[in-house]
């Protein structure tokens, strides 16, 4: 009898661990061989708001793992990019447990004025982790978004670039404060929401921005890296690149920047495509041209993000994706994928390609890229339960692809040590 229950008792455990974690596949097809093993951190839907925007930073520890904090905003679905006061996940042993959702106040949204008689509020979103080495602080940067109501955020209004300091004691984070830029007025929009930025060694901070002035004469948005310096508490402009503009639709939003093997790329966000271009110096880049495939043929990303995944002897894209059998995703955006990138010639090589995140229904598209070690890179992302224009906006609880506001961290590990991981 004993025998029987400690078999059962063994069995329970592999089905809960099973539970909590996707086989781990292999890919060979690549530089750098990995596996992916995905886990999932939370789960839940209400049926009226989901966690979206989720994205990890860690906190280096001396002899034991890295702390892994992740924030993420509640999102109204019957808005349009409606958020509210961001939360966080914790994790103290890689991954195994999480603690949260825990709501930080001073990451909420403020009074911020009267526009047309009404009460302007004014949030922050969009935010990226990541680890400062030089200062020795988790240092969150995003941007602020302003509303008179909760169905859409508040055109023709200003944009800045927001941030906020974790402490891993009191696990709390400073109240969100804005890093203003030259004409920072009431028609000036510039920010730095889902970019991935990278760090230099002096402490020096190569951020993208996007923006303009939306102005009848110039209706889109351009990109551009400006540098920062960051003391432990205050971020600082001290240098702006050169705009990049693509004058059709919205322009150009959302860029990424990673550094590999002494250039820098740049990945932008477009309504038609994705667009990639490098740099010798972080700041002035190269004409962007559109993601493609390593035989010429488009790549099929358009209208959301990409990201990079670095290694020190390959450079990866993450994106979303037409023709995976996704139509009925919104904007195709699921699954994630991952693929190699030729350096040299800026495509995408089809033969990498790999799930990394699998597709239920729901979309994806605004995820983030954490460096855990040497070992372990992470991209983190949600179910994010809006659909087409609909009454509620929702897929509903009971929807039949599954979806369930699942949080996910698809947890790549290398088989070769990624020795300058922390050197982005």
């Amino acid at each position: 009898m004993r025998s029987l229950l400690a078999l059962i008792s063994s069995l329970t455990l592999l089905v809960s661990f099973a539970s909590a974690a996707e086989p781990i596949v292999v890919s060979t097809a690549t530089t750098v061989p990995f596996k992916v093993q995905l886990d999932v951190v939370h789960e839940g839907f209400d049926g009226k708001r989901c966690f979206v925007q989720n994205r990890a930073g860690i906190v280096p520890r001396q002899n034991e793992p890295p702390i892994i904090v992740m924030t993420a905003n509640p999102l109204l679905l019957p808005g349009s990019d409606v958020y509210f006061t961001v939360h966080d996940f914790r994790s103290d042993d890689l991954g195994k447990t999480w603690t949260g959702p825990t709501r930080h106040d001073g990451l909420a949204r403020r009074s911020d004025g009267v526009r047309d008689g009404q009460p302007v509020e004014i949030g922050v979103c969009d935010f990226w982790p990541k680890w400062h080495a030089k200062s020795g602080k988790l240092l969150n940067i995003g941007h602020t978004v302003r509303y008179v109501d909760d169905k859409h955020p508040l055109p023709n209004m200003r944009r800045e670039t927001a941030y906020s300091i974790y402490d891993p004691e009191s696990r709390t984070w400073t109240p969100w404060t804005r890093l203003m830029m030259p004409g920072s007025d009431e028609t000036y929009n510039c920010g730095a929401g889902c970019i991935q930025r990278v760090d230099l060694p002096n402490g020096d901070i190569l951020l993208p921005v996007y923006g303009g002035q939306r102005t009848p004469d110039d209706p889109y948005t351009h990109v551009k890296v400006i540098r920062c310096g960051f003391d432990g508490t205050t971020l600082t402009l001290t240098e702006e690149g050169e705009p990049l503009r693509q004058e059709s639709k919205r322009g150009f939003a959302e860029p990424s920047l990673t550094k590999f093997q002494n250039k820098y790329y740049l990945t932008i966000r477009h309504d038609d495509t994705g667009y990639v271009a490098v740099s010798d110096d972080g700041l002035h880049f190269s004409k962007p041209t559109p993601w493609c495939w390593d035989d010429g043929s488009s790549l099929g990303n358009y209208n959301t993000q990409t990201h990079w995944v670095t290694h020190a002897d390959a450079l990866h894209l993450a994106y979303t994706r037409r023709g995976a059998a996704n139509h009925h995703v919104f904007r195709n955006r699921a699954p994630i994928f991952l693929g190699e990138v030729d350096p040299t010639t800026l495509r995408v090589k089809r033969d990498s390609e790999r799930v990394l995140i699998p597709e239920r229904g729901a979309r994806f598209g605004n995820f983030g890229i954490c460096e855990v070690s040497e070992n372990e890179t992470w991209v983190t992302d949600s179910e994010w339960m809006q659909t087409w224009k609909q009454t509620s906006s929702s897929l509903g609880v009971d929807n039949p692809y599954g979806a369930k506001n699942r949080v996910y961290a698809a947890r790549i590990l290398w088989d070769k040590p990624n020795t300058d991981w922390n050197s982005r």
